[in-house]
């Protein structure tokens, strides 16, 4: 075939071929793999990259499709992916939109429900210590239920019969389907704002997971840690568990269940008060009996019978009071008559004459010592100073001269001690033991030679 002949394609055309039979062949697939590289983009997007042992594929999750996804997506999750296949030319790639994600081997509702629990525990919304006790007498309760369902009917109904008198503030609000969470919500929020709330029932009747699911939204759970009004969670039958059931103050099994623990009986009420009452009127009359006796005895006493005596006992106490006053006073002057003496003496001994007279002797006392040992010491240097001054004159030049001998010097003042240091014609200088000569060589010899 000629360079014309050939069925030449363009990249973009065999793209937009390739584009067409793919998006036709999977309109719509499942596919099962595991989650990597998982990313959430400002834009709300997801994109990820499914793999199993021998391939890849890229995923898109757009935004839209994701809010229906109720658990939270990452790295190494085993998922069931449905959606279409596509093509994206820009790149020339082909990737998998996703319409619906599911966990494998693990239901999607559960996932959320076990992955949004853990992540509340560790914040410690579920501590103990945020509990709150329920107040013992509430005069206005706020119920946020649905109004038409059978949860609000069996409240009602039990509060009628238990204490019919209390002021009830019902919330209306959507508990299952879409806003359902954001009503509930905004429910409490709404009793709480009310003001003179003092307990607030969150519940609806029993049904399946995905009906009692806007229970186990985290809007929903925040709103009940955040109410300022201690919460019941009165969700379901006595199996359905919430994470409502956590994070509030108290949970009952049911919503007639939360009607009994916030309403007392009124005649179990009555009862307690009657009890009370004859507790009180008992004590009381033990009281009386006792300050009766306690009076009778009282009265009795010899200080309401006698009055002067408490007098005399005082009289005595004061007579008392003052010998030990005298004795302690006479103490006082002896004491403080010893201790003038002492200063007394102190002082006469610290006078300035005293101490002259001290300073004095001492003063004569180390002068004798002084000039005694100076005496010792001139003695003692005066002998030394012999000493060496006969060595020094031993070992004196001018000792040496006055033996017979002199001392030849050049003009320079170096000593000549052989022939050979000078020359004829040059003067030298001859110390004698008396006085000294002022010479000319005539002639040198190196060896003393005898003159014939």
């Amino acid at each position: 075939m000629t360079g014309s002949e050939r069925p030449v394609l363009t990249v973009s055309a065999l793209t937009e071929r390739l584009k067409a039979t793919v998006e036709e062949r999977f309109p719509m697939v499942w596919v099962e793999g595991e989650i990597s590289n998982f990313k959430i983009y400002a834009s709300g997007h997801a994109y990820f990259t499914l793999k199993d042992a021998g391939a890849q594929l890229r995923a898109v999750l757009f935004r839209n499709r994701g809010r229906r996804i109720r658990f939270e997506p990452g790295d190494g999750l085993h998922v069931l992916a449905m959606g279409s296949v596509e093509v994206y030319p820009q790149r020339g790639e082909y990737q998998l939109v996703v319409e619906l994600l599911e966990p494998r081997g693990l239901g999607a509702l559960q996932l959320a429900f076990d992955q949004l629990k853990a992540r509340l525990a560790a914040e410690g919304l579920f501590d103990e210590g945020r509990k709150r006790a329920l107040p013992r007498f509430p005069k206005k309760i706020g119920i946020a239920t649905s109004p038409s369902g059978a949860a609000i009917r069996d409240m009602l109904r039990v509060i009628a019969r238990r204490f019919g008198e209390l002021h009830i503030v019902l919330a209306p609000c959507r508990v299952q389907g879409d806003g359902a969470p954001e009503e509930i919500a905004q429910a409490i929020r709404d009793l709480n704002a009310l003001g003179g709330v003092d307990v607030i029932i969150v519940g609806r009747g029993g049904g399946s997971l995905e009906d009692l699911w806007a229970f186990n939204e985290e809007l929903v759970v925040r709103a009940i840690a955040g109410s300022k009004v201690p919460t019941i969670s009165a969700v379901g039958h006595e199996v359905d568990v919430t994470i409502a059931d956590f994070v509030a103050d108290l949970r009952a099994p049911t919503p007639s269940a939360a009607a009994e623990l916030v309403v007392r009986e009124k005649q179990a009420v009555v009862e307690s008060v009657a009890d009370l009452s004859h507790r009180l009127r008992r004590a009381m009359g033990r009281r009386l009996e006792h300050e009766r006796q306690r009076t009778t005895a009282l009265a009795t006493r010899r200080v309401l019978t006698d009055p002067s005596r408490p007098l005399r006992d005082l009289h005595r106490r004061v007579d008392d009071a003052r010998g030990r006053l005298h004795r302690a006073m006479e103490r006082l002057m002896r004491q403080s008559a010893h201790r003038v003496e002492m200063a007394t003496a102190g002082l006469r001994s610290g006078s300035p004459r005293a101490r002259l007279a001290r300073d004095r002797h001492r003063h004569e006392t180390l002068h004798a010592r002084l000039e005694a040992h100076a005496a010792r010491a001139l003695e003692t240097n005066r002998g030394r100073l012999g000493l060496v001054a006969g060595r020094l004159h031993s070992l004196s030049p001018l000792a040496v001269l006055s033996r017979g001998y002199s001392l030849t010097r050049t003009p320079d003042g170096a000593i000549v001690r052989r022939a050979v240091d000078v020359r004829a014609g040059e003067d030298v200088e001859v110390l004698l033991h008396e006085g000294r000569l002022d010479c000319r060589v005539i002639a040198t010899r190196e060896h003393d030679e005898p003159q014939v």
